[in-house]
C-alpha cells in the first residue's frame, strides 16, 4: 500500500511516495477469519429456523445465489458441525450435529456474561460523543463489532431506562445517555498504565527511562509498535518522544471545548480512536464504521491519513471486502490478546471443525 503523500527531492526529480509498511500478521488475521465467519453465519441461519431444519433449497433465499455455494461447501467440509438429512422423496435439510448443538447451547451463558460488559461499553460509547447521544443507525452499524445482539433495541435498551433512552432529533432516532458516570470516564489506556504501575493513586508520573523505539511509559504516552522494515532515524524518534510526553485532554471531555488544529487536541483525537477501538470485541473496525462517528466525535476530515500518520498504534489493511483498522497493541502476531466471553464461545464452536489455531478476532456479517 502506498500513501498519496510526497517527499521533495533535492535534485528536482519526481517526488518519492511514502511507503506504508504492511504488518503481515494482521493481514493474516483477516484471512484467518474467513472460515469461522462461514461456520458461524451458517450456525445462526440454522438456529433462526423456528419450526423445522433449514431446507437446502431455501439457503439461497437466506444468503443469495453466490454465497449459497460457499455454504454448501462448508456443509460438506465440516461433517462434525453440520449434517444433512433427507433426499429420495423428501427435500434435503441441514442441521447441527448433536455435538455442535451441545456446544451451541452454551451461547446463552456467553451472552449473559456479555450483557454487563455491553451495557458498560455502550455507556462509554455515548460518553465519548459531544452530546452524549448517537444515532441508532450508527450503533446498528457497529452492533456486531461490539458484540451487541442484533435485536438490542428491543432486548437490551428497554431493560436499562436508568442509563438509556431513545429520542427523536430532527426526524432521526438517537440513543441518549440518561446519566453521566465519572467512574466510567477512564480509558483502557489509563487502566493499563495503572495496572502496570506507571501511574500511582493520584495519577502522577514516576521516573522512567526513555526507550529507543519511541515508547515512553508515561502518563500521556501510548504504546507504539513500528512495522518490520520501518527504520526511524534519530530526529523522527525525538519528535515521537516529544509527542509522547505532550499532555492532552481526556477523550471523555467534550470535543467542542478544543480546536482540532491544536497539537494537544489532535493527540486527544488519537486517544478517542484508541478508546473507540478498545470498545469493540476484536479491537478493530472497518474504516467506514470509524467514519460513521465523524460528526458526533469531531474526527478529522482526512481520517485515513490521520490514522496512517500514527502507524505505530493503528494498522490499516485492505484484506477482505473492506479496509479494516486494527489497534496494534491488542494483538500478539495474528492473535487477539484478550477475549470477551462471546469470542471464547465462538472459538470453542469453530474448534469443532478441527482448526488448531482459532482467530480470536472472528468476524461475521450481522
Amino acid at each position: 500500500m502506498r500513501v498519496p503523500a510526497m517527499h521533495k527531492t533535492c535534485g528536482g526529480g519526481r517526488p518519492k511516495k511514502k511507503i506504508y509498511y504492511r504488518v503481515h500478521e494482521l493481514d493474516r488475521a483477516m484471512d484467518l477469519q474467513k472460515k469461522p465467519s462461514s461456520i458461524l453465519q451458517l450456525k445462526s441461519i440454522i438456529q433462526s429456523q423456528k419450526s423445522q431444519p433449514l431446507l437446502l433449497r431455501d439457503l439461497e433465499k437466506e444468503v443469495g445465489f453466490v454465497q449459497k455455494w460457499n455454504f454448501m461447501a462448508a456443509i460438506e467440509k465440516y461433517p462434525t458441525i453440520f449434517r444433512v438429512r433427507g433426499g429420495t422423496g423428501t427435500s434435503p435439510m441441514v442441521m447441527l450435529t448433536k455435538k455442535a448443538e451441545k456446544i451451541a447451547a452454551e451461547e446463552v451463558n456467553a451472552r449473559e456474561k456479555m450483557e454487563p460488559i455491553l451495557v458498560k461499553n455502550l455507556r462509554k460509547l455515548l460518553m465519548l460523543s459531544v452530546d452524549c447521544r448517537l444515532p441508532l443507525e450508527t450503533i446498528e452499524f457497529i452492533d456486531f463489532a461490539m458484540g451487541l445482539p442484533c435485536d438490542f433495541k428491543k432486548s437490551m435498551i428497554p431493560k436499562y431506562p436508568e442509563y438509556f433512552s431513545v429520542k427523536d432529533v430532527n426526524g432521526r432516532s438517537y440513543l441518549q445517555l440518561e446519566n453521566w458516570d465519572s467512574s466510567l470516564a477512564v480509558t483502557a489506556r489509563e487502566e493499563r498504565l495503572t495496572h502496570e504501575g506507571i501511574l500511582d493513586s493520584v495519577g502522577s508520573l514516576k521516573k522512567v527511562r526513555i526507550s529507543k523505539d519511541g515508547n515512553l511509559p508515561g502518563r500521556f504516552a501510548f504504546r507504539l509498535s513500528f512495522p518490520d522494515g520501518f527504520r526511524p532515524n534519530k530526529s523522527y524518534l525525538e519528535e515521537v518522544q516529544r509527542w509522547q510526553k505532550m499532555e492532552f485532554p481526556s477523550p471523555y471531555l467534550n470535543a467542542r471545548r478544543f480546536e482540532i488544529s491544536e497539537p494537544r487536541a489532535r493527540k486527544r483525537v488519537v486517544a478517542v480512536l484508541h478508546e473507540l477501538l478498545n470498545l469493540t470485541m476484536a479491537k478493530r473496525m472497518t474504516s467506514a464504521q470509524l467514519d460513521a462517528f465523524h460528526s458526533e466525535y469531531r474526527l478529522p476530515d482526512r481520517l485515513l491519513l490521520f490514522l496512517i500518520k500514527h502507524h505505530g498504534m493503528f494498522y490499516i489493511t485492505n484484506k477482505g471486502a473492506k479496509s479494516t483498522v486494527f489497534l496494534k497493541e491488542a494483538y500478539d502476531g495474528s492473535k487477539l490478546i484478550e477475549k470477551s466471553p462471546l469470542l471464547v464461545f465462538w472459538d470453542k464452536f469453530v474448534a469443532l471443525s478441527g482448526r488448531r489455531e482459532i482467530d480470536s478476532g472472528i468476524g461475521m456479517p450481522s
